[in-house]
């Protein structure tokens, strides 16, 4: 039988990565943890959730101030913001969170931490380049895993590589805000940017491809969030097609076309591209080891594992849902199939996932959209945030809860578009994921007055109809000699 240096080898210490080095290193397997970079914990915590969520609440408290008049307050006298503070408080709110994924917590747990660049020599060995130079390390593991993760995607439109634009990995670091910005994409990232920055006092323009923002949403869950934008001040243009990209005077152009108007042009300040991103293969090698791989992400079955059986890949890197909290699902797969040996499959029906903009748009499950181009029939039910007490006294009136039944009855999806979505969907994960029935909900006493209390409302309205039916109004007038209408 073979000797490797290690049993298990995991390339890329983001969200996956670290949760199957803590939970195999804790069960006693001998694991190498390489990171490419100089810190751990990936795009979350360095260039996306973490620095991202920072911003949006910074924007939101300046939204807040501007917006004081709508509560019946004085608004205040405010400067113009200087971006740099802000930048630096992204950066503590980083360095407060990094102990947690320091080399120091998982070497304390029994794993080796490694920094340089890795590359497979063939399916069992990668080669280890040192961050400092130098000759790289051979080194064998008998299971390897791939959560290199991703890069921010490179349009190929014509004049980008000319000019210097911004993505998230730096947008948050700037020193100064743009008094202008431009932004291309329509998707969470792009929408999330293009609102925080607003509202910190940048004239934004957001220019999106398909009709609608938000794309793989139903339209009119999106156009909630849509509406908004444009409320703030946000110049919207959906259905655009770009063309050309310059920069003249120390100013950005972007030259784009419309359906009714084909050659219009945006120019500003800055660009931010944001339109998806693109899975970190390029320097792996992966034809020495010979796993598969397409411009999507590496393929992998159910089990998180490629083709070559003893490697799996998790992640941003795999091109199927770039979610942190679903690179942390797909880690507990990979250690149930490669350190337990217990046959475990990934199932992303009820994932859920948030865009953080004001208000927020989560999702669990189907929507009509997806529901539609599987086939599947389903019925639809709503309610609406104006209808709800809490999100009146708080001023947010705006949204809608729409759930989907299927022709049985049960709940496939449901989705929200209001304040606090992203906390209210997290019922919802516990009522599908533990098949908890809709009349435990509806029989659930909420506290008043929460926004929580529209979950409740909705599983009523459905069952209102069971037991204020006219078979049950028969019912009970013959049992007890009720007179009023049937």
């Amino acid at each position: 039988m073979a000797e490797y240096d290690f049993d298990l080898i995991i390339i890329g210490s983001g969200a996956a990565g670290l949760t199957i080095a803590s939970g195999a290193a804790q069960l006693g397997v001998k694991v190498l943890l390489i990171e490419k970079e100089k810190q751990m914990g990936g795009d979350c915590l360095h260039y996306g959730c973490v620095p991202s969520k920072t911003l949006i609440k910074c924007a939101k408290v300046r939204h807040e101030m501007t917006t004081a008049d709508m509560y019946g307050l004085p608004v205040p006298e405010l400067a113009p913001v200087d971006f740099s503070k802000i930048s630096a408080h992204i950066k503590s709110v980083i360095e407060t969170i990094q102990p947690h994924d320091s080399p120091e917590r998982f070497e304390g747990l029994g794993a080796v931490v490694r920094f340089g660049t890795a590359s497979f020599i063939d399916p069992h060995t990668i080669a280890l380049a040192p961050q400092e130079g130098g000759t790289p390390e051979h080194i064998s593991g008998k299971t390897i895993v791939i959560a290199a993760g991703s890069t921010p995607s490179k349009p190929p439109f014509k004049g980008l590589d000319q000019v210097d634009y911004l993505t998230n990995e730096t947008v948050f670091f700037q020193q100064s805000l743009p008094e202008s910005l431009t932004v291309i994409g329509g998707g969470p990232i792009a929408v999330e940017m293009a609102q925080s920055l607003h509202r910190l006092g940048a004239h934004v323009t957001l220019l999106q491809r398909s009709a609608h923002i938000l794309s793989k949403e139903d339209a009119d869950m999106a156009v909630i969030v849509e509406d908004s934008l444009r409320n703030d001040g946000i110049n919207v243009i959906t259905g655009t097609s770009i063309e050309e990209i310059t920069n003249d005077d120390e100013k950005l152009s972007v030259f784009y076309g419309t359906k009714d108007h084909p050659a219009q042009k945006v120019t500003s300040d800055a660009l931010l591209v944001a339109l998806g991103r693109t899975p970190a293969v390029a320097a792996l090698n992966l034809e020495n080891a010979g796993v598969e791989y397409t411009k999507k992400g590496i393929n992998v079955d159910n089990k998180m594992r490629t083709n070559v059986p003893h490697i799996y890949a998790v992640g941003d890197i795999t091109g199927k849902y770039q979610f942190t909290h679903a690179a942390g699902y797909e880690g507990g797969i990979v250690i149930a199939n490669a350190v337990f040996k217990m046959p475990r499959k990934a199932d992303y029906t009820l994932l859920p996932w948030v865009t953080y903009s004001d208000p927020e748009l989560a999702s669990i499950g189907y929507n009509e959209k997806r529901a539609a181009a599987e086939g599947i029939e389903y019925t639809v039910r709503t309610e609406t945030f104006s209808a709800n007490d809490r999100a009146l006294a708080e001023n947010k009136p705006d949204g809608k809860l729409k759930l989907l039944q299927d022709n049985k009855g049960r709940v496939i999806g449901v989705q929200i578009a209001g304040i606090h979505a992203g906390e209210l969907i997290n019922e919802w994960v516990a009522v599908l994921g533990g098949k908890v029935k809709l009349s435990t909900l509806a029989g659930a006493v909420h506290p008043y007055p929460t926004v929580g209390e529209i979950n409740k409302k909705v599983a009523g309205s459905i069952l209102s109809e069971k037991v204020f039916s006219p078979f049950t109004r028969k019912v009970l007038r013959t049992l007890f000699k009720y007179r009023g209408k049937i």
